[in-house]
């Protein structure tokens, strides 16, 4: 099993309290930010992060940034479920 293949699809990921998607103006780009930690997301993981809002469902989440992108749900679905795992793993996304 791959990561992320035991979320189920009607997870509401979210972000959890102390934890905040931050533009990093300095150097470009976003961070998520943690008491004593910073974790620097890229432009996708920024995609999925502002999505996580403890409202939408993972499979709206996907469907979301599947009309966004125009990609390939599958390979979308696979990378979003990676992300939130290893984040979840971290403790910065609760699922």
């Amino acid at each position: 099993m791959s990561a992320g293949e035991d979320i189920p699809a009607s997870a509401r990921p979210h972000l959890p309290r102390g934890v905040k998607l931050k533009r990093d103006e300095a150097r470009g780009g976003f961070a998520l930010l943690a008491p004593e930690r910073i974790v620097r997301a890229d432009p996708v993981a920024a995609a999925v992060l502002e999505r996580c809002d403890g409202q939408r469902t993972l499979a709206e989440i996907v469907d979301d940034l599947c009309v966004t992108y125009r990609g390939e749900r599958g390979r979308i679905e696979a990378d979003v479920r990676r992300l939130l795992a290893d984040l979840a793993a971290k403790k910065m996304v609760r699922l």
